[in-house]
């Protein structure tokens, strides 16, 4: 167990406590501001595990953001992601093949997807992707 004070890790696997990995694009000064589209990515997983969804609204570009996300699934616990791929196609597009990992009702499931990314006004965002089997 990890003691009182210790620094909460972040979801997205990264070797770093959450308040200086994603923590920082989910709130306060840096709010929004992932550096790139792995970046974002790997914050939108975190916010998945965390139960934010105002931070994956507000990351996913307007031309395809749904008007609200449903709740998360009750019971629902993400386990890993592994980023497999992440290519810049110019200076404002990128991709992210990731694989992430989770358990519902002791059924452990897989998404594998390839996510197109864009960067507007200074800010990058969540398009959408193509999920594989």
């Amino acid at each position: 167990m990890p003691a009182r004070d210790a620094p909460i890790p972040c979801p997205c696997g990264l070797p770093r406590a959450y308040a200086d990995c994603c923590g920082r694009w989910h709130e306060g000064p840096e709010r929004l501001q992932a550096p790139d589209a792995e970046a974002l990515m790997r914050s939108r997983y975190s916010a998945y595990a965390l139960g934010r969804l105002d931070y994956l609204l507000d990351t996913w570009h307007p031309s395809t953001r749904p008007s609200e996300l449903p709740p998360l699934e009750r019971g629902l616990r993400w386990l890993g992601l592994e980023v497999r791929r992440h290519a810049s196609t110019d200076a404002d597009h990128a991709i992210v093949e990731f694989v992430a990992r989770s358990k519902l009702g002791g059924r452990a499931h897989r998404l594998h997807e390839t996510s197109r990314f864009v960067r507007e006004g200074g800010r990058w965002f969540y398009v959408d992707g193509e999920t594989r089997g």
